[in-house]
């Protein structure tokens, strides 16, 4: 069954790699969709494919790569729109 979510991740998390450490995340998982940061200093994401990938997906982002420091992970559930081919950063 085809998901998605949303998800904000707040901390040390922009100028450390970790856009690139999430659309790797998401390819490995065979996850499509995009991750952004935003300007508050927070990184942004929608991802949609299978519930255990998305599971192991948000894992992946409370960990983040070794040189940012996540302090909060919120995430919300959306409708999958079926609208992106891969997975993207912008």
């Amino acid at each position: 069954m085809r998901v998605a979510r949303k998800f904000l991740v707040i901390g040390h998390v922009q100028g450390v790699g970790f856009r690139f450490f999430a659309q790797n995340a998401a390819r490995r998982e065979g996850l499509s969709g995009h991750v952004t940061n935003h300007p508050d200093g927070s990184v942004g994401a929608v991802a949609e494919g299978a519930a255990e990938a998305l599971e192991r997906f948000e894992r992946a982002l409370h960990q983040g790569p070794s040189r940012s420091r996540v302090e909060r992970v919120l995430v919300d559930e959306v409708v999958p729109t079926g609208l992106h081919a891969g997975f993207e950063i912008r």
